[in-house]
């Protein structure tokens, strides 16, 4: 019996050697460096061109040429493959502007082409996407809308879980390139309705809801 005590005492000064010298190796890992979040392409609501990024499904459209047009899905890499086409970067283009870059490229085989795209099943490239994180009642990334604001969010994510501290919520965006931070009255506006807490959001917009200790 007293061999297995101490062969178990062994065992576990040995586990606990190898968890302190764990410990002292995590303290001297770098931390990973965060990665730059890309400046919004929209700082005015008002001014908001919607943006093709990967998932969304576009319907591109050759006038008087139906065998090179194709409905295709941005790919993870944000470009396309069309007949005649292949491996076109659209992430980040207007609708527009991805028309006018199919254009130029079939204009090697095709006299002159005239093209529309059609944007379906949107999403947005991630630098234009507003995520919502912590206490909502379904987390997610969800694409940015024209004028959108707290309240359009709050909607969108079903809302506020019993244990969120919603006037503690923040709002994090990146202005002239550096992260601000941006406190935000969701508990006002849900619960008391007052719409002065109703604050605009941008794309890119980071919204973090903490949770209530007490």
């Amino acid at each position: 019996m007293n061999g297995k005590i101490k062969t178990f005492v062994a065992r576990g000064t040995s586990i606990a050697l190898l968890i302190g010298l764990a410990g002292c190796a995590n303290n001297q890992i770098p931390l990973l460096p965060t990665k730059a979040q890309k400046q919004p392409m929209t700082t005015d609501p008002a001014s908001y061109n919607y943006l093709v990024g990967p998932g969304d499904s576009l319907d591109i459209f050759v006038w008087r040429n139906p065998e090179v047009s194709q409905d295709v899905t941005v790919r993870p890499d944000g470009k396309v493959t069309t007949p005649l086409v292949e491996d076109l970067d659209v992430s980040g283009l207007t609708p527009t502007e991805v028309a006018r870059k199919v254009e130029e490229a079939l204009s090697v085989y095709i006299k002159e082409p005239i093209v529309t795209v059609i944007v379906d099943g949107f999403k947005g490239p991630y630098s234009e996407q507003v995520r919502i994180i912590g206490e909502a009642s379904e987390p997610q990334a969800i694409p940015y809308r024209q004028d959108m604001s707290i309240l359009d969010v709050m909607i969108e994510v079903g809302g506020l879980t019993e244990f969120a501290d919603g006037n503690n919520a923040s709002v994090i965006r990146v202005i002239e390139g550096e992260q601000k931070q941006f406190k935000v009255r969701i508990d006002d506006l849900l619960e008391n309705g007052d719409i002065s807490a109703n604050a605009d959001i941008l794309p890119g917009d980071i919204i973090i809801i903490p949770e209530d200790w007490f």
